[in-house]
Formats: structure tokens, C-alpha cells, sequence
């Protein structure tokens, strides 16, 4: 059967039916790949590196040889592992999605493998970079958008877990493995590269499209950055214009449940976290801050930190950039996701 060379879009639509394997090299990998792709190389990257210096410092005859050499070593491994994924991934059944950079020669070696064992090969044209012009292109289109807005505390994430069950949602905090403030990854989890965040968020936006067709997506109002993740420029400018439903819940009832969500981390990682703020927060107020933590009164540590970020949050939301935009205001006397939800849906 012949390797059947597609589009990305028939790419992405055969992907929801079969597995993903990039072959391009670990590291390549690592750094960004499709969302849902299996890491599947055809050389290491120190193999890799060799033969990229060979093909610029010899010849690309020389450079194909040394790949021919480790290609042929690795043949019935790589069907093995073929095998193995189609049975865990696809019942068994022999359809298989490959791609790797730009269409070239190592797809087209392991296509013409996988065709010759008699897996059914779809072979992604244009490579990874292909997808990554497509999901550039996704990023930049207008969309309905709705925007969850409130101070800190009022328990926006868990509002918008509550949503998920049935309506299109993007949590940008989760794709972004932060929470978006000094205190966003006391957990220490790895954040993507900019790529592959970029890479999420696009798939995110097609999955919503696909699932929930021209309704409104619902997500959290964030900073343009988040940790050392940079929102699109042209899917924050979108953020910015569209409907915010801001929540309002008094100061006591946020703080309470800020003591409950960071209030068990070490003192060693919440101090670390408000020196970090400092030259924001005051010489005085970190002071302060650091010294009700030392005495273990976690909660007047905790309203310092509030207070500075009440102040930062209503500057933010006061920016020329947002006066054009519609906001709703929400009253409400709980962080209850529940309880919330429903009065937010009154308002949407």
C-alpha cells in the first residue's frame, strides 16, 4: 500500500483515529512537538548533530551514508516499537500518523519502513512546520471570548473547572504549568517552552471550535505573561476586547481561602516568593510579611500579600488598553466554584 502523503488539516483530522510519531531527535522533541505526538526518533541527537555536520562541512552524499548506517541498525526495532504502539494506542489496528521537520528524509525512511511492514502510512507534507504555520495562523483568529476576571482569592480556576463538563473552556494557567503570580509554581513544575505552549493553546482553541462550534470560550483573566510564558500577542489583544464577568468577593472570604490553598507550603518557598516581590511590595511591607510567616501567623502574612495584589489587579484592569471593553460586575459573598458558577451564568 502506498505511504499516503495529506495536509496538515487531513493530518490533524486522521490524528483523532490514530497515533502521532514524530521522528525527529529527543531533543527536538523536548522543545516542541505536536500536542498528543509520540517521541519516535530516527537518530539520537548526538547522531543527528553528526550527520547535520557532515551534510554542511562534506557532502550531502556523506551525510545520507551515516544515516543509512544507524537507520539500518535500529529497522526491526523501530517496527517492534511501532507494533507496540498501535496495540496500546489503536486496538491493534495498523495506521500510523509520521512526520518529521519539513516532509523530508527521515519521515520518508520511516514511512517507507513502517509501508513495507504493512502499517497504513500518512505521511504529514511540510513536516512539523506545517504545523507550527498553522497553529501561528489559529492563534490569530478572532474569537468569541469571554473573560473570568476577579481579585485574587475568588477562586477563578475552580469556577472554570466547574464549567468544563459542558462548555468550551481554556485554562491558560494549566497549558502554562503556572498560576501567574510570584507564588504560581511553588509546586516547581517544569513550564513548557514558549513553543509548546503556543503549540497547546492553538490545539485548545481547534478543540473548542471542533466540540462546541461558535459558542463562547470561557477563560481566565491573565497578565500577558505567565511565569516565563508569554501569552500571543494577537490572542492577548483579543482577551483585552472581549466581555470580562468580573467577581467580586469581599476581602475576608478571598484571604481565607488563600490561607487554605498556599497556607501548607514551606516557609522556605513562600519566603522565597515574596522576596521575589519585593522592590514592588516595600522594603517594610516584605518585613513585615516575612516576619508574621516566621511567627506562624500565616493569615496576617497572607492579607499583606492580598492588599498588594488588589492594588495591582485593579491597575491592571484600569489600563487604557481595557476601557473599551464590556465589564459585568458579579457580586457574591462565597469562594464556593459552584455557588458562583451559577451567578455567572445569569450574566453571561
Amino acid at each position: 500500500m502506498p505511504v499516503n502523503k495529506i495536509n496538515i488539516s487531513d493530518f490533524l483530522e486522521a490524528h483523532e483515529s490514530c497515533p502521532i510519531l514524530d521522528v525527529r531527535s529527543p531533543g527536538e522533541f523536548q522543545h516542541a512537538h505536536i500536542p498528543g505526538a509520540l517521541s519516535f526518533p530516527l537518530f539520537s541527537n548526538n547522531e543527528r548533530a553528526e550527520i547535520g555536520t557532515a551534510y554542511k562541512q562534506v557532502s550531502r552524499e556523506s551525510a545520507i551514508k551515516i544515516g543509512l548506517g544507524y537507520f539500518g541498525t535500529n529497522l526491526v526495532k523501530m517496527v517492534e516499537e511501532a507494533e507496540r504502539i498501535v496495540a496500546e494506542k489503536n486496538n491493534g489496528r495498523k495506521e500510523i500518523n509520521v512526520h518529521c521537520w519539513r516532509g523530508g528524509m527521515r519521515s520518508a525512511a520511516v514511512a517507507w519502513l513502517l509501508d513495507l511492514y504493512g502499517f497504513r502510512v500518512n505521511l504529514l507534507t511540510g513536516g512539523y512546520k506545517a504545523f507550527r504555520q498553522n497553529a501561528i495562523r489559529e492563534l490569530g483568529n478572532e474569537y468569541n471570548l469571554c473573560v473570568l476576571g476577579g481579585y485574587t482569592g475568588s477562586n477563578k480556576t475552580g469556577i472554570l473547572q466547574s464549567m468544563q463538563a459542558n462548555r468550551a473552556v481554556i485554562d491558560l494557567e494549566a497549558l502554562a504549568g503556572h498560576k501567574g503570580s510570584a507564588f504560581g509554581n511553588l509546586d516547581n513544575i517544569q513550564q513548557p517552552s514558549q513553543e509548546f505552549f503556543e503549540n497547546l493553546l492553538a490545539a485548545s482553541l481547534v478543540n473548542c471550535r471542533k466540540k462546541y462550534n461558535e459558542q463562547v470560550i470561557w477563560l481566565e483573566g491573565e497578565s500577558q505573561r505567565i511565569g516565563n510564558i508569554n501569552t500571543p500577542k494577537l490572542f492577548s489583544d483579543n482577551m483585552k476586547k472581549s466581555k470580562m464577568i468580573f467577581l467580586k468577593i469581599p476581602f475576608e472570604q478571598r484571604l481565607d481561602f488563600i490561607v487554605k490553598e498556599y497556607g501548607n507550603y514551606s516557609k522556605e518557598k513562600l519566603i522565597g516568593a515574596i522576596i521575589r516581590i519585593k522592590k514592588r511590595l516595600g522594603g517594610l511591607e516584605t518585613k513585615n510579611a516575612v516576619n508574621f510567616l516566621l511567627e506562624d501567623d500565616v493569615k496576617s502574612c497572607f492579607a499583606i500579600l492580598l492588599r498588594y495584589y488588589d492594588k495591582y489587579y485593579l491597575r491592571t484592569i484600569n489600563d487604557n488598553e481595557f476601557k473599551n471593553r464590556e465589564i459585568i460586575e458579579v457580586h457574591s459573598d462565597t469562594t464556593n466554584a459552584s455557588e458562583n458558577l451559577k451567578l455567572i451564568l445569569k450574566h453571561a
